[in-house]
């Protein structure tokens, strides 16, 4: 790829999101506070395509004939769709995104007198699923559940003598989108229509399992990570401009085995190098994939803008980056960021619904006044009673976008830790929690466990 270093300006409102010591971050708070400017995300977003994979072992027969059971299964993936609004001096942009749809599933059949059957080919990409049940004494085989969430499926059982038949294979959805136009203001953007991918083949007797919004499992080869240590970055070129991050894979990283993906934006005037620590999450949820993105420096300080969609096309940038090179479940991905990190986490609840599992902004709120998730999307949020950078009612503001398209009601009961509530009627495996505690513009205390028990959940 072609690096070109620049950067993008970026006007600042009436209010300033600022950091102290000089516009940098701690590791464990923003001292004096990050200060959102009237600034909006805006710019539409390319779409992410879903993916799915799958394969299978059939039956064996102990005498007579063994005919092997088949199996059918179709995976789709829905897209996103945000149009931005005029909000104060910034809008956010709108986007869509594609969708992917799996191929039906046939199976293979059994042979008498021992010999063996294979067919399918196994592609990358995919949540593995075995299934299938025995046969012995010429009955007929058949089998294949479908299982919902991503994880893998396990089933059936061995049985002595007869044949085999093995196979299956797997495809993953394209993507495509178009990027809005604008200046440093837009009030808008050009959704963009995501691209449509299509299935392969299970063997007989096969199960297949299908991820959440956006789709299941894809795997690279690589079993390191070049940009895992501060000072030693991993760069993308977005639209023309050189873009840097970090990523940090669990200490016992298995190339074949999916891995759930959490990323983590940092504050106005903070750093990616600042975020490899600042949210405390890795030592807590040790098997995942940690990405820790650098935002672009405009008017002395570095932030998330979103200018022309730039930061959320950064986003699905990494994300193929991420697919190519490691094994990611497509059907966790989370977002966490304090002030204008959590403002970018809320941007992409917002514009990439159909990706993001959960997201935990803290201190955070939505700049632009639209949002539009196409896809409900588990929050969990914080904001200091007494935080005068980002008010509680902004924050609250933020969170109700969520508890609409998530179907809560508007009643709430108590749950760990305090002074934390839960919105009723949610839709199943969509939560909202809210925690409103007693503090200014700052990280909470009990943030860290909060927000790992709650991705932990998915």
């Amino acid at each position: 790829m072609t690096i070109h270093p620049a950067t993008r300006g970026l006007k600042i409102g009436s209010v300033l999101l600022i950091a102290a010591c000089s516009g940098a971050e701690t590791p464990n708070a923003e001292t004096g506070g990050a200060s959102p400017d009237t600034g909006g995300p805006s710019g539409a977003e390319s779409s992410v395509g879903g993916t799915t994979s799958g394969n299978a072992t059939g039956g064996n027969a102990a005498g007579g004939v063994s005919t092997g059971g088949t199996t059918s299964g179709q995976v789709s993936a829905g897209g996103t769709s945000g149009v931005g609004a005029v909000g104060g001096a910034i809008a956010g942009g709108g986007a869509s995104g594609g969708n992917a749809s799996g191929g039906a599933i046939t199976g293979g059949s059994a042979t008498t007198g021992g010999s063996a059957a294979t067919g399918g080919l196994i592609a990358s990409g995919g949540t593995t699923a075995i299934g299938g049940s025995a046969v012995t004494g010429g009955s007929t085989a058949s089998g294949g559940t479908t299982a919902i969430g991503g994880s893998a499926v396990t089933g059936g059982s061995t049985a002595s003598g007869g044949t085999t038949a093995t196979g299956g294979s797997a495809v993953t959805g394209g993507s495509s989108g178009t990027d809005a136009s604008g200046g440093t203001l837009p009030t808008g953007g050009t959704d963009a229509s995501g691209g449509t991918g299509t299935g392969g083949e299970v063997a007989s007797g096969g199960t297949v399992s299908t991820g959440g919004s956006g789709g299941d499992a894809t795997c690279g080869t690589k079993t390191t990570s070049d940009c895992s240590q501060s000072g030693t970055t991993c760069s993308l070129n977005v639209d023309g401009t050189d873009r840097t991050f970090y990523v940090q894979l669990p200490d016992n990283y298995d190339p074949s085995t999916p891995y759930r993906v959490i990323f983590q934006f940092h504050p106005m005037g903070g750093s990616a190098e600042g975020s490899l620590t600042m949210y405390n999450l890795r030592s807590r949820i040790p098997d995942a994939i940690y990405v820790s993105p650098q935002g672009l420096a405009s008017s002395g300080t570095t932030g998330w803008p979103n200018t022309n969609g730039q930061d959320v096309n950064f986003t699905k940038a990494m994300l193929d980056y991420l697919e190519t090179n490691f094994c990611v479940d497509r059907s966790r991905i989370f977002s966490t960021g304090f002030s204008y990190g959590g403002i970018m986490s809320l941007t992409l609840g917002c514009q990439m619904s159909d990706v993001f599992r959960a997201i935990a902004p803290e201190s955070g709120m939505l700049i632009g006044g639209s949002c539009n998730p196409t896809h409900p999307v588990a929050v969990w949020q914080s904001n200091g009673d007494s935080d005068e950078t980002v008010t509680p009612e902004s924050a609250a503001s933020a969170r109700d976008n969520f508890v609409q398209a998530n179907g809560c009601s508007s009643t709430t009961h108590a749950v760990d830790p305090s002074p934390c509530v839960a919105y009723d009627g949610c839709a199943d495996g969509y939560p909202v929690t809210w925690c409103l505690f007693s503090g200014g513009h700052a990280l909470p205390s009990f943030g860290p466990d909060a927000i790992a028990d709650f991705f932990m959940q998915f």
